[in-house]
Order: C-alpha cells, then structure tokens, then sequence
C-alpha cells in the first residue's frame, strides 16, 4: 500500500462534512484516517457516536501513545494538540493555540507529513480560518499528497481558499467525490 495515513483538518460546517465523506467509505478500507475538527473544548462526543452509527468504518477519539491501526479513524480530543510520533503513536498536548485553535491542524499535519513522507494524503474541508494551509504546504514538500475541497461546495470557504493560495494542491474536489478519490488511491502501488 503506498499511503500509510490520511489526515483531514476540518472547522465550520465540519461535522456534516464528515458525515457526507465517512460514510462513503467502505467497512475494507484499510488507510489510518487521522481527523482535526475545531471544536469547543467542553463539546462531548455525542457526534463521534452519531458518525459511528452512520459509517461502516471504526470512529474513535485519539488516546495519548496509542498506536495507529489500519481501518480505523482517529478524532482529536477537544482542547488538545494531536501529533503524530515517528513511532506511529499519538502524542497530545496542551501547548499554546495554534491559529485560535487546540486542536490545530497545521500541529497534526506537520507531525504527520515528518513522519509518513510521501505516505501521506493531506485533505483541507470547510472552514473559517487559514488553519491547515501550512500544514498541507508541509505535506507537499514532504512529498505527500495533497487535496483540497472545492471552494464552491464548503460551507465555509476560508479554510480551502487558504490552502490554494499557499502551495499547489494535487486536487481539488467537489466534497462528494472526495472518499471516491481516497478510494482509488488506497489501490495506488
């Protein structure tokens, strides 16, 4: 398998982002799926169980040094940086906001794109700020790809406008024909 991990950096509108990409992706497929979503930090995870009950796929919220497994997808706890050791373990922490934001995006796709090389797929939803631009410039020199949701279909269109204009991005996508794209690139040799 070329692609090791996927990382998703998502803000508003995220949630019904999420729950139009996840479930399009089948029960065999086998790419770790790490997401950042801003949230606030006392939100529960009521809609981790939502996403669960609507996804074929495992959902769980991120643990300190746990390791990450094929076929699953990982969520950052609110109000805590997640990062990507070179172990392929999950390390958080409370460091200062990065971009207004704890969890930040550019934190887990900058630890991620060190540790996964070319590995890496990178994507960029919905959202109101410049959050997870850099991250992905990261992911790209590193040799990652990258993929950014079409402006015109986010909720929110700061976030993927921001991306764009920071670094070429390898596509850009209508939300909806994202999971086909990671599909066929779990294939990719």
């Amino acid at each position: 398998m070329k692609f090791k991990a996927i990382v998703i950096g998502v803000s508003s509108g995220g949630i019904t982002a999420l729950k139009t990409l996840l479930p399009a992706l089948p029960a065999t497929f086998g790419i770790p799926v790490i997401i950042v979503q801003h949230l606030a930090f006392n939100s529960g995870d009521y809609w981790i169980e939502h996403l669960n009950e609507a996804c074929e796929i495992n959902i769980k919220e991120a643990d300190e040094k746990e390791k990450i497994e094929k076929g699953m997808v990982y969520i950052a706890p609110p109000n805590y940086h997640l990062l990507i050791e070179t172990d392929q373990t999950f390390s958080l922490s409370i460091d200062e906001k990065v971009n207004h934001a704890r969890p930040s995006i550019d934190v887990l796709f900058e630890s991620a794109a060190e540790t996964f090389n070319q590995h890496l797929i990178g994507i960029v939803l919905t959202g109101l700020n410049n959050d997870g631009a850099l991250g992905l410039k990261k992911i790209k020199e590193y040799g990652g790809t990258t993929i950014v949701q079409d402006p015109s279909t986010a909720e929110s269109d700061i976030m993927p406008l921001s991306a764009i204009a920071l670094s070429p991005v390898d596509y850009i996508l209508p939300l909806n024909k994202i999971s086909d794209l990671l599909i066929q690139l779990e294939h990719q040799l």
